[in-house]
């Protein structure tokens, strides 16, 4: 569902034949699964709305293991599904108004799906209607909240290609796009009075971080918080509130840099993935960092928790991205933000 191309590519008939599929996927609540190949075949009559989503390496107590195997991602925010899906018709309903009827009721019954699995305050379940386990906690991995709040924010803008949504629709999205802002400042992680950052997941009732898969253990999570950082600083007029935040996000992530180490190997590699010495190497972060004492930790299938990742069965080291330089980004751009946001006269707030 590629959202990229030139505009008058979304009037073709293989961005319509595409956007059809998507139509007969979209399950009965409003929203799609994940890993669907949207280039293929419509959904037949009686066929499953989601495809063998389980996890290929089951193990006992395993986390990841639904309740019900037959419901499993039906209708889920995880690896960009539900939005994706909602921008690329919305791309072809600009371009092809020929077949905009169809295409408009669909998005908007995805839009309404997005409120309606909206939390309270604000966060939202990887998966709805609700799976269970760690699917029922505010998910920020994989952008989840960002990206639902982002689409919603253009959507009561009325921002191309979102034009044709009625206003009522747009007041609702611009209302839960402010509850979604509201949610990331309130769980941003208070650390001895000081914001830092934020974890994976937090808990949907009380906003603690939580635990997700068995190799997900509760700690700060540097890709997400960086990504959330770059959501906040995207904001075009932040509130005094939204400044402190990102002014103290970022202050963890530059102290949560690692220097004169390098991620090394690949899954062929004899040994596996390293991290080993590299004078003048970095910055590096690791993907997870305790919350009591600030290390990189690192966890197992077998739901042990290591401080060297070199202690991981191999599978774990090498099919997890444990080291990230993607937080630079976040630092790059506030380089830039902050000649506009001016950081001395904040104080830090708890």
């Amino acid at each position: 569902m590629p959202l990229d191309r030139p505009a008058n590519w979304y009037g073709t008939l293989e961005a319509t034949h595409i956007a059809d599929v998507i139509v007969t996927f979209q399950t009965p609540a409003g929203g799609w699964t994940k890993n669907l190949d949207m280039t293929g075949s419509p959904r037949l009559p009686g066929q499953s709305y989601t495809p063998d989503n389980l996890s290929k390496h089951p193990s006992t107590g395993d986390f990841d293991t639904p309740l019900d195997t037959h419901w499993n991602y039906v209708g889920t925010l995880d690896n960009d599904a539900t939005t994706t899906e909602l921008r690329f018709l919305a791309l072809v309903v600009a371009t092809a108004p020929e077949h905009a009827g169809t295409y408009q009721t669909s998005f908007l019954k995805g839009i309404r799906y997005l409120l309606a699995a909206q939390f309270p305050n604000g966060g939202w379940p990887q998966v709805w209607p609700l799976e269970g386990g760690y699917h029922d906690a505010i998910t920020y991995n994989d952008n989840a909240v960002t990206q639902a709040t982002e689409l919603l924010t253009a959507v009561s803008k009325a921002q191309p290609p979102y034009t044709f949504v009625p206003a009522d629709l747009r007041r609702q999205s611009a209302a839960a796009a402010d509850r979604a802002l509201q949610c990331i400042l309130q769980t941003q992680v208070i650390i001895k009075g000081q914001r830092t950052a934020w974890a994976q997941q937090h808990d949907a009732l009380t906003l603690a971080p939580t635990t997700a898969r068995n190799y997900e253990p509760i700690a700060l999570a540097s890709g997400e918080s960086a990504d959330l950082l770059l959501y906040l600083m995207s904001i075009p007029q932040p509130s005094s509130e939204v400044i402190t935040s990102i002014n103290a996000g970022i202050a963890w992530l530059k102290s949560a840099a690692i220097f004169g180490q390098q991620w090394t190997g690949g899954r062929d590699t004899p040994g596996g993935r390293q991290l080993t010495p590299a004078p003048g190497a970095g910055p590096l972060w690791s993907r997870y960092y305790s919350i009591e004492t600030g290390r990189p930790i690192f966890g197992d299938r077998d739901k042990t928790i290591h401080d060297n990742v070199a202690e991981l069965s191999l599978e774990r080291r090498n099919g997890y991205a444990w080291y990230s330089t993607g937080p630079q980004h976040a630092l790059d751009i506030y380089t830039a933000w902050s000649k506009t946001h001016p950081s001395n006269s904040i104080k830090q707030a708890p």
